[in-house]
């Protein structure tokens, strides 16, 4: 074994713990050229690689006896680590790159105080005193530099936004469609077409917003315009996913549970990007099936030119995900509309109810006026009722109105009350979602 491997499985033998990774000892022939090596990583077999160069050992040890020699050796040409940067950015800054500079230095100082340096006894001169001091400098081969300050916000910040997108045209658009009736007045069909050409409108214009905001601070990123359209592209996707995910939440979902859906959804999607899955316990592979996981590995795909080769199960699961939200989404329409026609029915019934409550009270207040009008008065009570006549009229027409309204009011609350009672019913059954109440309605109050 070389002398600076040697040195580098005796310094990991001191650091070696579950706060370090592991490292795997492959042999030469398996990958006989970094070249090889930098493949594996691309296609993530491994998180990185790390190895000493073909006859370094040989060029250190003649340093380390020749002045000339060590004149001449270069210390960036002997221990190499290949990783990718753009795999969860922040995570294998710490995890992967620190973690191999601080056991190629340990290494070092392992080789440097005699594990390594062979039969030398003595140097002399300052090259080869700088050579044993400083024997290599380990060089790094990152696939894809990712070292932006924005680069934390990849996989959190920039899921909320488009969730919290989602939301508020969600709302926005239940607003009009409710206050303006729309479900009761237009065929199912084409509010399904209409509703998924501007939504889909509005998460293209919401995932170019998104993308843009992410080129904006790039910091000089290494990331080209093709790069842009493909990330485009699938943010629109992953947008209109969650579209149609939260708009069957607000379809299908009892009213009550609807917060809580919306709350477990963004904190499912944003849980399943923070960490690779190599780094949580094993419950959290749960996270594969939601779709910021998968948009999270199609970015990385993207942005480091093909080394996340995850697309074989991240892309189906995004389209699974909008084909099924497609489907229940089209089927709520319908489900909106019927309930929609069941309101209108409803609330014509209730006026006919009113109405014929108020007719009804009508006829039966004219009948006991005419029995009353229609009872003969004795001469004595006549004349009597003549000379009181004027007072008695005024306290008695303002006692019946009184009467009437008390009693009218009576008859129309147990209508209101029973008519409340089916509303409730209506409404428990079927739930247009939550809506902003538009000022540029036409009429007040959400009619949903």
């Amino acid at each position: 074994m070389e002398a600076p491997l040697a040195a580098l499985w005796s310094a990991y033998a001191a650091l070696q713990g579950p706060a370090f990774p592991s490292l795997i000892q492959q042999l030469p022939s398996d990958f006989p050229a970094p070249i090889d090596l930098l493949e594996a990583v691309c296609k993530t077999r491994y998180w990185g690689a790390l190895y000493v160069s073909p006859g370094a050992s040989g060029r250190l040890q003649d340093a380390l006896t020749d002045s000339a020699a060590a004149s001449a050796y270069d210390n960036a040409d002997v221990m190499t680590y290949i990783w990718n940067e753009a795999m969860y950015a922040p995570t294998v800054d710490s995890a992967i790159s620190a973690s191999l500079g601080l056991l190629s230095a340990a290494a070092r100082v392992a080789y440097s105080t005699g594990n390594g340096t062979g039969k030398v006894t003595s140097v002399s001169g300052p090259a080869t005193l700088s050579v044993l001091a400083d024997p290599w400098k380990l060089q790094s081969i990152n696939i894809q530099p990712t070292s932006q300050g924005s680069r934390a916000i990849y996989n959190t910040v920039v899921i909320i936004l488009v969730l919290i997108q989602e939301f508020f045209y969600l709302v926005t658009i239940n607003g009009l469609y409710a206050q303006f009736k729309l479900y009761a007045r237009v065929d199912p069909y084409r509010i399904i077409i209409v509703r998924n050409a501007i939504s889909l409108s509005y998460t293209f214009i919401g995932s170019l917003c998104v993308i843009g905001t992410i080129w904006a601070f790039k910091s000089g990123w290494n990331i080209n315009g093709s790069q842009f359209v493909l990330s485009w592209v699938v943010l629109w996707l992953f947008a209109h996913i969650n579209f149609l995910t939260i708009d069957v939440f607000t379809i299908w979902l009892p009213h009550p549970f609807v917060p809580m859906a919306l709350v477990s959804w963004i904190i499912f999607n944003v849980t399943s990007t923070l960490l690779p899955f190599d780094l949580s316990p094993a419950f959290y592979r749960i996270g594969y099936i939601f779709p910021a996981h998968e948009l999270y590995q199609v970015l990385i795909d993207i942005w480091s030119r093909g080394c996340n080769p995850q697309l074989h199960y991240a892309l189906p699961i995004l389209f699974a995900w909008e084909l099924v939200g497609l489907i229940l989404s089209a089927l709520g329409v319908f489900r909106r509309c019927h309930f929609a026609m069941l309101g209108e029915d409803l609330q014509k019934k209730e006026f006919k109810e009113r109405l014929d409550a108020a007719v009804d009270f009508e006829m039966r207040s004219r009948n006991e006026i005419e029995q009353k009008h229609s009872e003969p008065v004795k001469p004595e009570v006549g004349q009597k009722y003549k000379a009181t006549c004027p007072e008695q009229a005024i306290s008695e027409e303002g006692d019946q109105e009184r009467v009437v309204r008390k009693e009218l009011s009576l008859v129309l609350e147990q209508v209101n009350t029973r008519q409340r009672r089916e509303q409730e019913r209506t409404s428990t059954a079927c739930n247009f979602g939550p809506a902003f109440n538009l000022i540029l309605s036409h009429e007040g109050g959400n009619d949903a």
